[in-house]
């Protein structure tokens, strides 16, 4: 710590390590009626050997590319309904306290304990369009059955309403939707 102070010549947040599985949560919509999409594991067996169990940099734009995608995503996440109910609702709980508006992705890590935490709020997440680019929001849409298109309407649509615009066009409920059971990207 002192070696950091030293280098950058200004305060040091230390964190307690979060051991348990990482989780990505989209989420459309505005409260009280945000829409959870299916939840995204992040698979740290999938990365280089010697990698640090994080999702980092690395991962992210130089390990995992459109020529050599890693498999690191798992959507849905293989969680029991306990956990995706609790993960739901911490993200749910998050999106109204910090007044989320519109989209947002949430990264949750478990404690050694099995109990999430809330890592980060993205409310301006990657939309990557195409699935071998593994952008998570997208991928976590076409999980529940928006094509890329309509993800971008339905963030459209939300910000109309809020605004008390006439919606740009109308989109079947979810429960109109085909469900997907898992991404095939």
């Amino acid at each position: 710590m002192d070696e950091v102070i030293a280098t950058y010549n200004q305060p040091v947040i230390v964190e307690r390590f979060l051991s348990g599985r990482e989780f990505t949560v989209g989420v459309l919509g505005n409260a009280p009626n945000h829409e959870i999409l299916p939840i995204v594991e992040i698979d740290h067996s999938q990365l280089p050997s010697g990698a640090a169990p994080i999702y980092s940099y690395e991962a992210k734009w130089l390990w995992d590319t459109r020529e050599k995608p890693l498999a690191i995503f798992k959507c849905p996440a293989p969680v029991s309904p306990a956990l995706k109910t609790k993960i739901e609702n911490y993200v749910t709980r998050t999106c109204s306290v910090l007044r989320i508006r519109d989209w947002c992705r949430i990264d949750v890590r478990l404690d050694e304990k099995g109990e999430p935490n809330i890592l980060e709020v993205n409310p301006l997440p990657g939309i990557l369009p195409n699935p071998e680019d593994n952008s998570c929001l997208p991928k976590a849409a076409r999980t529940a059955g928006y094509s890329y298109s309509d993800l971008i309407h339905r963030v459209v649509e939300e910000a109309s309403k809020r605004h008390g615009l006439r919606p740009t066009r109308i989109r079947p409920a979810a429960s109109e939707r085909p469900v997907v059971h898992a991404d095939r990207a």
